[in-house]
């Protein structure tokens, strides 16, 4: 029996407040010409599309007597309240009221700015209510508008624990080697502003989705706090395949959040469109099943902010140092975090 103390897990509480940043909504066919209600940062919001087909994310609670803006009508660049009709733009003003020729001056709901790019959708929070850094962005990736790739395969899944332990695997090399089957021979995290970068090789060791003794080739990098693209190429029985893969989640509360996984796959030139479609459906099936594995232990998981670290872990607590920074105001940033600074674990 040991005489030396027990370690005690640091449970924290998660910030009250959400990342500062792009979060991912799903692809962007799916927010057509009718209202969707979508629950993130603790609220409810109604998202539709305005007589130029642009994208609106507004609050969905009404301020007036608190209709349900979601359960309404659209009215050209307006969405209508169920309850009494109030009108309100994709500025969150009160445009209409349809028995009313004097609108009151506080009529105004919260509005998030929108944007879509790679075939996705993302909506803008910040809680010092800015609008979106024009240095921070996301990047347009080629091949989502490519007939060379696949389109988005996207699987959703609501994880019922704060979103910082998804960020985690970004710096958490050891689990790819017992959770996935996959342990790397190469290992580095690339953090610099916004982004953090993980490049990653390995070789499968029991990994279901690849052949065994397949190697694996990876580049993800997260672009804030809540958006992440991996460059994939995996080599096995004599094939090559690339794909790319989403990784995007949206919080619904501070206890759970949204997480989608998206892939497409680059086709093989020599075959039939039928032999790629088949190739495309079985590496997506086999990729969500082995992302599925980490969904496993998110789970059953606790949150431990005091994490007992060793040898062959992963720079976690640099990951979790530059994760903090969406989560404090931006005077409050550390000018640290925007030097380049990289980690071979």
């Amino acid at each position: 029996m040991s005489n030396g103390p027990v370690r005690v897990i640091d449970q924290t509480p998660p910030p009250d407040r959400f990342a500062r940043g792009w979060h991912c909504l799903g692809l962007s066919r799916v927010f057509t010409d009718s209202l969707t209600s979508v629950t993130a940062f603790d609220t409810r919001l109604v998202v539709f599309r305005d007589s130029n087909g642009d994208a609106v994310a507004l609050q969905s609670a009404c301020p007036h007597m608190g209709g349900d803006l979601s359960g309404g009508t659209i009215d050209g660049d307006m969405v209508r309240c169920p309850y009494h009709h109030w009108g309100w733009g994709k500025d969150g003003r009160c445009l209409d009221i349809p028995y009313s020729k004097k609108i009151p001056k506080e009529a105004k709901i919260r509005s998030w700015p929108v944007m879509e790019q790679n075939k996705l959708l993302f909506i803008w929070n910040d809680p010092e209510g800015d609008a979106p850094d024009q240095n921070i962005t996301i990047p347009r990736e080629g091949a989502c508008f490519s007939d060379n790739w696949s389109d988005w395969v996207v699987d959703e899944n609501i994880i019922s624990i704060n979103c910082r332990e998804l960020i985690d695997n970004m710096s958490d090399k050891a689990h790819f080697g017992t959770v996935h089957g996959v342990p790397p021979t190469y290992f580095k995290n690339i953090f610099e502003g916004h982004t953090l970068t993980q490049l990653m090789q390995g070789r499968n060791e029991g990994a279901t989705e690849y052949d065994e003794g397949g190697f694996m080739d990876t580049k993800a990098t997260y672009f804030g706090p809540a958006y992440m693209l991996c460059w994939m190429t995996n080599e096995g029985g004599g094939i090559k395949h690339r794909s790319l893969q989403l990784v995007s989640h949206v919080p619904i509360n501070k206890d759970s959040f949204v997480l989608r996984h998206g892939v497409m796959v680059e086709k093989i030139p020599s075959l039939s469109k039928k032999e790629n479609d088949a190739i495309v459906g079985q590496y997506t099936t086999m990729t969500q099943l082995a992302f599925k594995q980490d969904i496993d232990i998110w789970h059953s998981k606790i949150r431990v902010d005091n994490p007992l670290m060793s040898e062959g872990d992963g720079p976690v607590n640099k990951l979790r140092e530059w994760y903090d920074q969406f989560y404090v105001d931006k005077k409050d940033v550390p000018t640290s975090l925007l030097t380049r600074f990289e980690c071979e674990a």
